[in-house]
């Protein structure tokens, strides 16, 4: 089945809220809608660490039809919120149903319209919640995308930097429904688990690097998933054209080049 993903206008290389890439087409008869055509092979369920017992079980229940509702991820920018919502959706296109994933802030102003062309769609994933408060056209066209999601039997996932109760939805009966939702909070990763990220993401890429380079770069990075995953795809490219494996003295090289080129000193923080 088809995923979606919408934003206002088409562009390549969109990022959602926790810096996960997309790439996005526009759709015939969809005005300024683009549709994306697949979803980042380094967003899934299997790619994430860290993840709350029984997280990613009841995420996979959600996008799959076993579990109905809505549940709300929460954390801090740069938790993989975003990294979730995306593997929610490429899960439930797995059992055959129609997902759609939903950067709200990239409809600010104008979400009815953008809401109403996934009602056809079976799981939804609206990340960045935390962009709609304060714009009441925009708070009545989610309070009824809800209801009819729910009166339709789909599920929707949102995604949020604040728990539902801190944010200032000026809508109550809005606010009672995203109450309603079933929570899962999320952590900053600890050093083990970044460590554990690192690892895993340059084994996927087939990216040689030498446990002291990991040690090495943590000590000198965000925390954030995101800058995470965009460091090593910067590493993966320069370890490639250089034919090198990712030791200290190649890091060191690549971040000074790396900040020589855009006049910062230290790679992108938590995000």
């Amino acid at each position: 089945m088809t995923a979606r993903w919408w934003s206002p206008t088409p562009r390549r290389g969109s990022t959602g809220t926790d810096g996960a890439n997309t790439v996005s087409t526009t759709v015939p008869g969809a005005a300024q809608l683009p549709l994306a055509l697949r979803y980042p092979p380094d967003q899934r369920f299997d790619t994430f660490v860290g993840a709350p017992t029984g997280a990613l079980a009841q995420l996979q229940a959600l996008a799959t039809g076993d579990e109905r509702g809505g549940v709300l991820l929460q954390g801090p920018p740069g938790v993989g919120k975003t990294h979730l919502a995306l593997a929610a959706c490429a899960h439930a296109e797995t059992g055959g149903l129609r997902s759609a994933f939903l950067p709200l802030a990239s409809a600010a102003g104008r979400l009815a319209g953008a809401l109403e062309a996934l009602d056809t769609c079976d799981f939804i994933a609206l990340d960045g919640l935390d962009t709609v408060p304060g714009t009441r056209d925009d708070e009545v066209a989610l309070f009824h995308f809800h209801n009819r999601a729910m009166d339709g039997g789909r599920r929707l996932l949102y995604t949020a930097d604040t728990p539902a109760a801190g944010l200032a939805i000026g809508l109550p009966d809005l606010r009672s429904r995203l109450a309603a939702c079933t929570v899962i909070a999320l952590a900053p990763l600890d050093d083990d688990g970044r460590r554990e990220l690192l690892q895993c993401r340059a084994l996927r890429r087939g990216l040689v690097i030498e446990g002291a380079a990991i040690d090495w770069l943590l000590r000198r990075v965000g925390r954030d998933l995101g800058g995470l995953t965009r460091l090593l795809d910067q590493l993966d490219r320069a370890s490639l054209a250089a034919q090198r494996r990712v030791t200290v003295p190649f890091l060191r090289q690549v971040l000074a080049a790396e900040a020589g080129s855009d006049g910062a000193g230290s790679p992108a923080g938590r995000g």
